[in-house]
């Protein structure tokens, strides 16, 4: 418990007043009537955090909070339909597990894992991201999950772009998740790095089926790159995130 308020005390300080991690241009400051609203969701983000014990896997508690703020704001407009959230953290080596997908009624870690960026993205690191087709790298931004099919790669999992500039090409390059034999220890091991793939989000074959399983049918994808590489979204716009957000005492549930 006082790690706990020591936790929400730190990310208060760290956080209020501020805009999201790599969000570039000017903050938009959190409406008066909504400071209540603020307090409470980053109440929540600490007590989340806490609770899926996420700090000893790597993920930071900014990434987090970029990834919830545009959880909630998706979840405004109704496009956001699981309680299960996404996080892909391509600041991180690919030699680590940086993909994350966390069930938010429970606040809980369900899967932890490899992931391999786009070809053209870089080697160990992911250093340049695209939205174009046929440019082999892999795209920053939020993704709604779509439906499953069987595809070269066995189960794969369709993904719909959300950010205009970023990942709106997706579908178009067939940009989905899947798993695929260079994501391994083994490959790490050979050639000091991760496998690359052509844009995808691949995945380690053993774990890649439960998964798509899990995260398919409309939940958010969050894919974060280095803070080296410029990265603007609507979806990062805290006013309207904490519209949606109505926490409900202790018992608050962010399933529809």
């Amino acid at each position: 418990m006082k790690f706990f308020r020591c936790a929400l005390v730190g990310l208060l300080l760290l956080t209020s007043g501020l805009g999201p991690v790599a969000a570039k241009g000017p903050v938009r400051p959190v409406a008066p009537a909504q400071a209540a609203s603020l307090v409470a969701f980053e109440q929540y983000l600490a007590r989340t955090y806490v609770a899926a014990k996420l700090g000893p896997t790597g993920l930071s508690m900014p990434v987090l909070r970029n990834a919830l703020i545009g959880y909630f704001n998706l979840r405004s407009r109704g496009l956001a339909k699981q309680p299960v959230l996404t996080v892909v953290d391509f600041s991180r080596s690919s030699r680590l597990n940086r993909l994350w997908v966390i069930d938010l009624n429970h606040s809980r870690l369900l899967f932890h894992t490899l992931v391999a960026h786009g070809k053209n993205t870089g080697e160990e690191f992911a250093r340049t991201f695209s939205n174009r087709e046929g440019s082999e790298m892999s795209s920053l931004g939020f993704y709604l999950t779509g439906q499953t099919y069987q595809g070269k790669h066995g189960l794969s999992l369709k993904l719909q772009g959300l950010d205009p500039r970023y990942n709106s090409n997706a579908a178009d390059r067939a940009v989905v998740v899947h798993g695929a034999d260079y994501v391994n220890q083994d490959f790490i091991r050979q050639t000091g790095r991760l496998g690359r793939s052509q844009g995808c989000p691949a995945l380690p074959p053993a774990q890649a089926a439960s998964i798509i399983k899990t995260i398919k049918g409309g939940s958010v994808l969050y894919v974060q790159g280095p803070s080296s590489v410029a990265y603007t979204s609507n979806w990062l716009n805290m006013n309207t995130a904490l519209s949606a957000f109505q926490p409900r005492g202790s018992g608050f549930s962010v399933g529809q």
